[in-house]
């Protein structure tokens, strides 16, 4: 299996897919030299669009790309659905991407590989239907490191702990794009996993509060788990952030973890528990196909063919048996439901599979982190959390934008 096959969303799948023993191969560190201090690194400078993965204008652009759909329904009916980026977006999208990067080492370097490139396609160019794009790269922790931290052979960190690199090239990207690219703009905040993490810090210690705040048209976090105090939403990780309940609602959080709802989290889970532990803390969860809370369908993108998912090296089936889809993405109207679930110690985002008897389209979902054959039950859904809602997510925005509009911001 390789970056490209995975569809690099996490790219989890990319070491795990090969089992324990390709994790400890790949993690294993060379034998001990003397500690030498380490050497800081200088800042990124993102006035240069090469240190952008997406940024309005610049060429090459990883946003600027194909994603024509195919709309698969229930019966095996195909129509190709096109895709458009609105030019004249009234407000802007801020992303950062999870951990994608094979780079060796603990820290990432500052190039747009096809990691970074392939994320964008899976996670955030859409969302040039509602919002222009912007998409720093940063020296992320990589997942090299994660590989080697899970194989019980952690590399050496910088300093002797998580460097905090990767949190100031987002901030410093942040402040960039606030000082010669806002103009007052609206802008979405939107993460996954490693990315979320770094936007939860970066809402905490410079929004959250200030006057900067308003300017924040809302805040998606996906693959991550958010605190909250239980019946609240607001008063954990931030205090003056709340959670969404509605398209037109302004400066507020989309927080979720996704599971099948055949395998809710198990006691090891690695999402659903809240970030921040204390008395009467859970887990955000916000269902972006139904923000008033309840069951809603969800309007998912999902990868096919060369960037599919399918974690372990398993060609997924085909959409309808004796047809080929030649677009990059499918749409499967009708076929998944989702909820938002609380159980003791759990909150996340349930996805239910809904049958389709006698028809032509497949039910098969995928998605999970396979090792060794194996399903890992503690990640969930986690490499599509974006591909499940991307359509309900660039809509709300889509609202959003029209909000920010009327109400004259």
């Amino acid at each position: 299996m390789n970056m490209r096959s995975a569809g690099v969303m996490l790219a989890i799948g990319l070491l795990l897919a090969g089992g324990p023993a390709a994790l400890a191969q790949t993690a294993t560190p060379a034998a001990p030299t003397p500690a030498a201090a380490p050497t800081p690194l200088p800042p990124a400078d993102y006035a240069s669009p090469a240190n952008w993965v997406c940024f309005p204008g610049a060429k090459p652009n990883a946003c600027d790309i194909d994603l024509s759909t195919t709309v698969v329904e229930a019966d095996g009916t195909m129509t190709v659905e096109p895709f458009k980026a609105d030019a004249k977006a009234p407000i802007d999208c801020f992303y950062v991407y999870p951990t994608v990067s094979t780079d060796p080492g603990v820290l990432a370097n500052l190039a747009v590989e096809p990691a970074e490139q392939q994320v964008v396609k899976q996670q955030f160019a859409r969302f040039a239907a509602s919002c222009r794009l912007y998409a720093p790269v940063y020296r992320q922790f990589t997942l090299t490191a994660l590989a080697a931290m899970m194989s019980g052979h952690p590399l050496p960190m910088p300093g002797g702990m998580r460097p905090a690199i990767t949190y100031t090239d987002v901030k410093d990207a942040w402040d960039y794009y606030l000082a010669h690219e806002n103009h007052g703009r609206g802008v979405v905040l939107i993460g996954h996993s490693q990315g979320s993490g770094l936007l939860t810090q970066l809402i905490a210690k410079e929004i959250d509060g200030k006057p900067v705040q308003a300017r924040i048209v809302s805040a998606i976090l996906m693959g991550t788990s958010l605190s909250v105090p239980a019946g609240a939403d607001v008063g954990g990780d931030f205090k003056s952030m709340p959670l969404c309940h509605g398209a037109s609602q302004l400066g507020c959080v989309i927080a979720y973890a996704s599971f099948r709802e055949t395998s809710p989290p198990p006691e090891n889970s690695r999402f659903g528990r809240p970030r921040t532990p204390g008395p009467n803390m859970v887990a955000a969860c916000v269902n972006p196909a139904s923000l008033g809370g309840g069951d809603g369908p969800l309007h998912s993108y999902l990868a096919v063919g060369s960037d599919s998912i399918a974690p372990g090296g398993q060609a997924p089936k085909p959409w309808v048996e004796g047809k080929t889809v030649t677009t990059p993405f499918v749409s499967v109207p009708g076929m998944l439901t989702a909820r938002c679930v609380a159980t003791p110690g759990f909150n996340y985002l349930s996805i239910h599979i809904n049958p389709n008897p006698g028809g032509a389209r497949t039910s098969e979902l995928r998605g999970d982190v396979i090792v060794g054959g194996q399903i890992l039950k503690d990640w969930g859904l986690h490499l599509i959390d974006a591909n499940l809602a991307m359509g309900d997510l660039v809509d709300i925005v889509r609202q959003e934008g029209a909000a920010w509009t009327a109400r004259g911001k």
